[in-house]
């Protein structure tokens, strides 16, 4: 018996179903559990190593080829799982995964401009937003929009993809951000497409899933340290990015879960899925730009860096903003069936107001804390 043909995987696939889903989170878990140790002592060998800017919190030479790993895997499982024919977009997404870790390795190798970067990040997404089954041209009643001319759809596809990457790129500044983050945000996509019965972007969620909870033992590894990079954050932002766009353009009567959760929500839904991408690269730019700095400099101004000024260690610092995530989607999951559209509107607004004022708060503490050390430390 060939176990990688198309019909001994399928019908494998269609009589166990929760077996092959727990099956793919295993193997994409032990794939990157066996290859990280294998990346680390190539990059010591080499002595490749992360390095030190403005920005950084680690002051020890740490190896950043993660995404090796997680490329491997990935595209190991993928290919097997595209042998199904689940979906016609698999192909056109291992096309743009090979050509942004490509780009994201160089940039972990060779520090790229952040205009080489931005090129390859556009043209990966090509394979996404073109694609046929990737279509949107319907907004369900947002905000009361219904249809939407294809270019349109075209540019909010774009959109997404390109903010998303940079977005999850951004929180991958401390140990267990981006992981934790990404692994709470995969497995509520992998929820909505298990409950609402699509099989192929189950799997690939499922695989992120299991790809960033192997990579966490080694982030948070003191003797075997190792960060994802660009190569390992470009690519997991491009998989939730493509996952957000199947999202808001599933049809109207895949509803969420049960009767009750409009399709008009979606992208309030998603918003509150993608709190803490959206919400630091929001509070970022607004610093950046307040203060004149560039864009894209690296600098002391994201939200993990105001709690790790406080004292919290890099666990509880991606502990609490990985629950403030958790906790918005709850609350948007609790409330989506009890107000209509507009006030739900409001609510999503209101976690982001919210969001900005604590962290102003927070960062005024630990300006004053960080004054009363410096102060007592000179005298």
């Amino acid at each position: 018996m060939n176990i990688l043909d198309q019909e001994v995987i399928l019908e494998f696939f269609r009589s166990h179903y929760e077996l092959f889903i727990g099956s793919v989170f295993l193997i994409t878990f032990a794939l990157t559990y066996y290859l990280i140790p294998k990346v680390i002592w190539v990059s010591n060998q080499k002595d490749l190593m992360a390095t030190v800017n403005a920005g950084s919190v680690h002051k020890t030479a740490v190896p950043a080829f993660g995404g090796v790993a997680f490329f491997i895997s990935l595209m190991l499982v993928l290919s097997i799982v595209q042998t199904m024919r689940l979906s016609f977009e698999g192909n056109h997404l291992i096309a743009a995964i090979t050509l942004l870790f490509m780009v994201g390795l160089r940039d972990d190798m060779v520090e790229s401009s952040a205009k080489v970067k931005l090129l390859g990040q556009m043209t990966a997404a090509m394979f996404l937003i073109f694609s046929p089954a990737l279509a949107l041209e319907n907004l369900h009643g947002f905000l009361g929009v219904h249809a939407i001319h294809p270019l349109m759809g075209l540019f909010i596809k774009l959109f997404i993809v390109i903010a998303l990457i940079n977005a999850y790129n951004l929180i991958d500044g401390i140990d267990g951000l981006a992981g934790a983050t990404g692994m709470i945000i995969s497995a509520t996509f992998g929820f909505i497409f298990y409950t609402t019965g699509h099989s192929f972007d189950l799997l690939v969620s499922i695989s992120i899933l299991g790809v960033l909870a192997a990579f966490l033992r080694f982030n948070f590894s003191r003797k075997k340290k190792i960060f994802m990079g660009d190569s390992g954050s470009m690519v997991i932002g491009l998989l939730l990015a493509f996952l957000s766009v199947k999202f808001i353009g599933m049809k109207p009567q895949a509803n969420l879960m049960a009767e009750g959760y409009s399709p008009a929500n979606r992208l309030l839904f998603l918003a509150c899925i993608l709190f803490i991408p959206i919400f630091d690269t929001l509070r970022v730019v607004a610093v950046r730009v307040k203060n004149g700095s560039r864009l894209f400099k690296a600098d002391r101004n994201h939200s993990y860096h105001v709690l790790l000024d406080l004292g919290l260690s890099h666990r509880k610092a991606s502990l609490v903003m990985g629950l403030m995530n958790l906790g918005v989607i709850v609350f948007f999951l609790q409330f989506s069936r009890m107000l209509p559209h507009l006030w739900l509107a409001g609510l999503v607004f209101s976690f982001y107001a919210s969001a900005f004022g604590l962290f102003a708060i927070l960062k005024n503490i630990a300006v004053r804390k960080m004054a009363v050390t410096s102060k007592v430390v000179t005298e």
